[in-house]
């Protein structure tokens, strides 16, 4: 990649600079000055197709069925005029161009990690599996006789309420000396808990439907048997703990919208039609949530929805979907909170982190107030309701967890990369950016 003599970070920040600038140069050479008009069309189509997401989540009948056909015909004929005007290939590249520049930033930011020591293996390490989670994985990946076969002890949850927490303490009570959960989030984090509280390190089997800890701890959630092989070949990682008035969170705790829409017993079953049916009175009818939020000395009132992570994600689209975190051990909570009052806010919304109805902080605690005795929230995609205010808070480095040797080599981060700090880092001023290990 690089030439002799060249580090190797510097070389992919050259890299990231030269594709930027190319990815800027091509519309212009397309379309000379006319090239802005086309960056404004393009601005325009995703501000109306927004507005159009506004009018069919916040309303129902026929401003939704005008809303979902503004969604569909904006980006259309922004694409239809493009390929009119001749900039539709030109478009392409110039996008391919940036994606190649944001790529070549996060490799060339990527902080320095120190290989971790190997992980003794476990003498007596326990298991608690969940045969429904993930629809079926358990079953389906034959995960519980490949852990017997490495000498785990396994039980699996049956039919019906079974407090995973007595569970896990019974198996410690017995002796083990490394729990590990293949299930959701939400049992994850229990298990966690129980994991930390006894020092013993914790393992994670991606057998749940999104499995975003499993995600950011680079693990492979499409082989979740792969899990496995840090019983054997294992590093160990310190990641942190979130809690929501007392109740742990590996991942989030959502309040307002999200939570409201979990809570609905047929969500479970039927997700979008319960979003559908709940989002109009949710998002602009009378009993429409609003909350109150202070972290670490910043106010905010009137907020619609409230995500507030287990260290901070680099980019939010909703709650169901975060995106990624590039640490898990920074010891501050994310924070993003929306606030959308109509469908010109919502236009707003195109400009990214930017926008007036979006608060992105991290904190190291954030309390959640409501005008009632009990706040709705998602912890780990599981509804709770939890007794306001809500107190959220982060133990730095509480959980010891085991991943295969390859997970950590195979750990990235994301977000929109510091561009000054590229620019440094292609200049070979090395001081300027700083490095850090992660887990």
């Amino acid at each position: 990649m690089a030439r002799t003599g060249v580090p190797r970070d510097a070389a992919w920040a050259r890299l990231a600079l030269l594709a930027l600038t190319a990815g800027a140069l091509v519309p212009l050479a397309a379309a000379g000055p006319r090239s802005v008009l086309w960056v404004l069309l393009g601005l325009a189509g995703l501000a109306l197709a927004a507005m159009g997401l506004w009018w069919t989540l916040a309303h129902s009948g026929t401003v939704r069925l005008l809303g979902a056909a503004l969604c569909v015909a904006a980006p259309l004929t922004v694409l239809a005029l493009y390929a009119a005007g001749g900039m539709l290939g030109p478009a392409v590249a110039s996008l391919a161009l940036w994606a190649l520049a944001v790529g070549a930033a996060r490799t060339a930011l990527a902080p320095a990690t120190a290989e971790p020591e190997h992980a003794p293996r476990p003498v007596r390490p326990w298991a608690l599996m969940n045969p429904r989670s993930g629809g079926g994985k358990v079953d389906r990946f034959r995960l519980a006789d490949r852990a017997r076969a490495a000498g785990v002890r396994v039980t699996l949850l049956g039919p019906g309420h079974q407090d995973v927490a007595a569970l896990a303490e019974d198996a410690v009570r017995d002796g083990a000396d490394l729990l590990a959960v293949a299930g959701g989030d939400g049992t994850q984090a229990l298990v966690a808990e129980v994991a930390a509280r006894h020092h013993l390190p914790f393992l994670v089997v991606p057998a749940g439907t999104r499995n975003h800890f499993a995600l950011d701890l680079g693990l492979d959630r499409d082989d979740p048997a792969k899990a496995l092989d840090a019983l054997t070949d294992g590093v160990e990682l310190r990641v942190d703990l979130g809690f929501a008035a007392g109740r742990v969170f590996v991942n989030n705790a959502s309040f307002g919208t999200y939570a409201e829409v979990v809570g609905d017993p047929a969500y479970r079953d039927e997700k979008r039609r319960t979003a559908l049916r709940m989002m109009p009175g949710l998002l602009s009818g009378p009993s429409a949530p609003r909350l109150r939020m202070l972290a670490d000395g910043t106010r905010a009132d009137g907020l619609q929805a409230l995500l507030v992570s287990n260290n901070p994600y680099l980019r939010a689209v909703d709650a169901s979907r975060p995106g990624r975190r590039e640490r898990l051990d920074s010891g501050r909570l994310g924070v993003l909170g929306v606030r959308v009052e109509g469908a010109v806010r919502a236009a707003g919304m195109a400009r990214g982190p930017r926008a007036a109805g979006l608060l992105r902080l991290t904190a190291g605690e954030v309390v959640v107030e409501a005008d009632t005795a009990a706040v709705p929230a998602g912890v780990d995609g599981e509804h709770v309701l939890l007794p306001a205010p809500v107190v959220c808070r982060i133990a730095p480095g509480a959980l010891r967890v085991r991943v295969p040797r390859d997970a950590v080599r195979t750990r990235r981060g994301g977000g929109a990369p510091d561009w000054l700090r590229v620019a440094r880092l292609a200049l070979g001023r090395r001081g300027s950016v700083p490095r850090r290990s992660r887990p």
